[in-house]
């Protein structure tokens, strides 16, 4: 079992997260670190899936209907996290909060919103 989820975060949320989370001993990464700028959401999600990481994300719309599409085509994902657009410094807490609550197992296939 994993306890801490490890996060993948795409470009339209600020990299500050990143560095923040990682100063809280938590382990994230950005698309602009793993080179997938520019890669469509189903790329995405689908590259965060393979690395075994939860996604985090504000675009609710798009990943909603991905996360939908996972489901009924019995495919999984590390999780998918919407974060609501706000301070770098709030979203970073939140996160954290989140993965002190939740497993990655907890997390591994669900939606979630902060």
């Amino acid at each position: 079992m994993t306890i801490f989820a490890q996060i993948y975060i795409d470009e339209d949320v600020d990299v500050l997260v990143a560095t923040l989370l990682i100063a809280r001993g938590l382990d994230a990464t950005t698309a602009r670190q793993q080179k997938t700028l520019g890669e469509l959401d189903p790329q995405q999600l689908a590259f965060a899936a393979s690395i075994g990481r939860c996604m985090l994300t504000h675009n609710r719309l798009d990943f909603e209907k991905l996360h939908t599409s996972y489901v009924l085509n019995n495919q999984t994902h590390a999780g998918i996290i919407i974060a609501k657009r706000r301070n770098p410094y709030e979203i970073a807490e939140r996160v954290a909060m989140l993965l002190d609550t939740l497993t990655a197992d907890e997390i591994a296939n669900q939606l979630l919103y902060i």
